[in-house]
């Protein structure tokens, strides 16, 4: 594609090259360039590509464009032909639930025999092919690459989070979406939103971006679903574990094997448990049908499935303790995490080890403290991944949300690994214990350094010993 052909329209401003030249690919990472590559010189959060102009033309790069991130991801859909048009795009936003929601669709497809690809805080996949990802909403240029590759693969449908910030930076902008769902709307992401309001209107912005060939799907059982739609073109399908909606599912049952689930009147069998996953399951099982699936053949596919690694993850122990592994890390998702163990398991005694990200929303340690209070026997506060913040003084602010008596139940070890260990010590058998925060991560991020931490198998080797 020429430069000029690639360009047209969009605002963006050639700053070095010919209008002319053929362009092979584009980047906006000056490390990337090379011969025939257009470098788009955009401003971003903690960088500006401006200042790396140099460097990619010591790469080698043969144009150098001045964009905004509109204009970039403009130019990213125009470059790779548009791909999400050639795919029946599912888009998933909301502040908890997304990662589970988009694995479970790619699983379900999969396994109703379609070629899927999928977008996600886990790992990206290109049909069967796995790769690693970064952020929850990628960069446009790497979102479009890897929806052509799907596209050229013989991929049908895409399934993608959809994060309030990629949206506000408009990783999203040209993308065609099929379908958005909205699973719900808590505290989270404040420190970079700044209110509640504005984090609430850039999830609505992808909502009011929907074309009129699109379907909305929301959570009525949200206060904030109905405000998602307020002013989109999409034809709005509702769903509910609680009231009348185009979809209502019910729970009848549940164990730490799964439960089972009444969903427009049909009863099924699921490997997962807890009501944030029964909403989850029939925000998959509405996805579906609106797609065209077969309502049975549906249901079926929907009892295989497992969850999402690092979501409600079960590891039995010798003595009858489950350790149970979950990416919980707002308030509202521990309390969803906590409720089910308790609803499971209500005899057995329960203890949250949990931490707090460093630089991230302050506001929510203090309230994470009081739901773990409220729902726990034992609270042992850790450490997350503290980034540049003093692991020290981030658990002093998640102890400020205790009570006297909380604080009386509240043990502090700043040390993850030995939290973990302390935690198995003390509670004997019949016991749950949740270690909340970390989920699929397999590492700790402390200062800036990203070290191996994987808490499965602290957990295992821990099992497998006969003291520990």
């Amino acid at each position: 594609m020429k430069l000029n052909e690639l360009i047209k329209g969009t605002g963006a401003v050639i700053l070095h090259g010919s209008a002319d030249e053929e362009i092979l690919s584009i980047t906006c990472d000056s490390r990337e360039a090379g011969e025939g590559c257009a470098f788009f010189a955009v401003k971003g959060t903690s960088a500006d590509g401006h200042d790396y102009i140099e460097n990619a033309l010591e790469k080698g790069a043969a144009a150098v464009v001045d964009a905004d991130r509109r204009t970039l991801a403009l130019c990213a859909d125009r470059f790779y032909g548009h791909p999400s048009g050639k795919l029946k795009l599912v888009g998933i936003t909301g502040t908890n639930g997304k990662t589970t929601t988009v694995t479970l669709l790619y699983n379900l497809f999969r396994g109703l025999g379609y070629e899927c690809g999928l977008l996600s805080t886990i790992a990206n996949f290109v049909g069967s092919k796995r790769l690693e990802t970064q952020n929850t909403t990628a960069d446009p240029i790497t979102i479009n690459s890897l929806m052509a590759q799907m596209v050229q693969q013989g991929c049908e449908y895409c399934f993608m989070e959809v994060s309030s910030i990629g949206v506000e930076q408009d990783r999203v902008t040209g993308l065609e979406f099929a379908q958005g769902i909205f699973s719900n709307l808590t505290h989270d992401h404040l420190d970079y939103h700044g209110t509640f309001a504005e984090y609430l209107r850039c999830k609505k912005l992808f909502f009011d971006n929907l074309g009129k060939n699109a379907v909305a799907i929301i959570n009525a059982d949200d206060k904030n679903g109905r405000v998602m739609v307020q002013n989109t073109a999409a034809r709005v399908v509702t769903y509910s574990c609680r009231t009348a909606a185009d979809h209502c599912c019910r729970i009848m049952e549940q164990s730490f094997d799964g439960m089972l689930l009444k969903i427009d009147g049909t009863e099924v069998w699921t490997k997962l448990i807890g009501r944030h996953n029964a909403y989850n399951i029939l925000a998959i099982y509405c996805a579906a049908v609106e797609l065209g699936c077969d309502k049975t053949e549906a249901l079926t596919a929907i009892s295989r499935l497992q969850s999402a690694r690092g979501r409600l993850e079960n590891i039995q122990g010798p003595d009858g303790t489950n350790v149970v592994i979950d990416y919980a890390h707002t308030p509202d998702a521990l309390e969803n995490v906590l409720t089910t163990l308790r609803d499971v398991a209500p005899q057995r005694k329960l203890i949250c080890v949990f931490g707090c990200g460093g630089d991230r929303d302050k506001t929510k340690r203090p309230e994470m403290a009081a739901i773990a209070e409220k729902l726990c026997d034992t609270v042992v506060v850790t450490s997350d991944n503290s980034r540049t913040e003093r692991t020290e003084d981030i658990i002093e602010d998640i102890k400020k949300g205790f009570s006297p008596a909380g604080l009386a139940k509240c043990i502090s070890i700043a040390d993850r690994k030995e939290a973990i260990c302390a935690a198995i010590r003390l509670c004997g058998g019949n016991s749950t214990i949740l270690l909340a925060g970390k989920g699929h991560e397999t590492y700790q991020i402390i200062g800036k350094e990203k070290r191996h931490f994987d808490e499965r198998e602290i957990v295992e080797t821990l099992f497998g010993k006969t003291e520990i």
